[in-house]
Formats: C-alpha cells, sequence, structure tokens
C-alpha cells in the first residue's frame, strides 16, 4: 500500500542511525506519512552483519528504537525522546542484501513521557522484527551537552519521494 510523505525529518552529523558524515552510519531517511507514521528507509553495510550475510540485532533494536523516538516529531517538532524501556521481538532474518524499512508511530502521549510501537519491513512487506518503547520527553540542550541545534541536525533535501510503499 502506498502513502503519501508529508515531510522529511532531518539528519545528523555523527549518529550510528542518521548521521551523514560518519563512515559506519546507516544514513537511515525519516519520512513522516499522512497517517502520522514515520517510515524510516535504510540500507546496510557488511559492518552491520552479525552472522554472515544477517542484519546484527543491536543495529535492528537500534534503528527502531531511533524510529519510535523520532515519531514524536510529527506532532511535536521540538520534543526529543529519551529512552527509558525498550522491547524487541525478532520474527525472520534481517539480510543485508536490501532495502529495510522501519514503521513507526506513538501509541499513548503524556505530557512527560511517550509511547510508541514499530516494525522492521522485508522488500516484500514481511515483519520481520516489532518493537515497544517508552521515552521521556527532553530539550535539546538538556540532552545534547551543550551543542547548538544548528551543529547536530542536517536537512538533506536530496531522495524525498511522494510516495512510499509499505
Amino acid at each position: 500500500m502506498k502513502h503519501r510523505v508529508m515531510k522529511k525529518q532531518n539528519n545528523s552529523r555523527k549518529c550510528l542511525i542518521c548521521g551523514l558524515d560518519s563512515l559506519f552510519s546507516l544514513k537511515t531517511r525519516f519520512y513522516e506519512l499522512e497517517n502520522k507514521e514515520l517510515v524510516a528507509v535504510f540500507d546496510v553495510l557488511e559492518e552491520h552483519q552479525s552472522y554472515p550475510g544477517r542484519l546484527h540485532g543491536g543495529i535492528a533494536s537500534a534503528v527502531l528504537d531511533e524510529a519510535i523516538g523520532r515519531a514524536i516529531m510529527i506532532d511535536e517538532p521540538d520534543t526529543w525522546g529519551v529512552t527509558v524501556e525498550l522491547k524487541v521481538k525478532f520474527k525472520k532474518p534481517l539480510p543485508l542484501d536490501q532495502q529495510l524499512k522501519a514503521v513507526a508511530r506513538i501509541t499513548v502521549n503524556s505530557k512527560r513521557l511517550f509511547e510508541g510501537t514499530g516494525e522492521i519491513l522485508l522488500e516484500n512487506g514481511e515483519v520481520a522484527a516489532t518493537a515497544y518503547g517508552k521515552y521521556m520527553k527532553l530539550s535539546l540542550e538538556k540532552i545534547s551537552d551543550g551543542l547548538h541545534e544548528e551543529e547536530l541536525w542536517i536537512f538533506d533535501d536530496s531522495d524525498i519521494p511522494e510516495e512510499i510503499e509499505l
């Protein structure tokens, strides 16, 4: 099913998941969809493997953590989530030889905390991993050791599709 892309979120410089200047980053692109879900699109490197040809479970968990934590920005663009709890279940092996997508959404949103769920999808649409996360809302100043937003965030306007197939 195709979903309309409403906005592309920023990338950072050094993040393992979305860093554009990091050699071993997944360079994940995050897209906000019309249905209030967030899609993370990423390509893995051989350096991200555990068993030969398989994505490491820790890397998959990190992608789900990032996607759920960013999903709050759809409705609250200035809110940053810090992980309180993350539970991941693996259902199928995650291959290195295909583009993967993670889909996330917010399920509970209160003043100080939010919760969400997400999945990593294989190219054929099968769910390979699922996650639940709980996050504390903090300001950027409290989590970035005084670094300024412009030093952390980069808007890359390349590769913004009108729709994404899920």
